[in-house]
């Protein structure tokens, strides 16, 4: 059984190895269209990462403006109390 196997895995690699391999050749075309699409995904990703950069300093703004406004109320009650 396990003769049989390697026989056939061997058989597989031999006939792999004859089958051809092509040179990948690429058209002044298809660098273009590879070029634009790097750039679109590149640019769809720094538009994500700013968006995630805007949306944590909003995030940051409010929580600073909330602990101003409580320390604020606080300040105010010492004074009153």
């Amino acid at each position: 059984m396990k003769r049989l196997a390697a026989y056939l895995l061997l058989a597989i690699l031999s006939v792999a190895c004859f089958v051809p391999a092509y040179a990948q050749v690429m058209t002044a075309e298809q660098n273009a269209r590879q070029s634009r699409k790097a750039a679109n995904k590149q640019q769809k990703m720094l538009k994500k990462a700013n968006k995630k950069q805007r949306k944590a300093m909003n995030k940051y703004q409010k929580k600073q403006r909330k602990a101003t406004k409580k320390a604020n109320k606080d300040l105010e009650k010492r004074r009153a109390g």
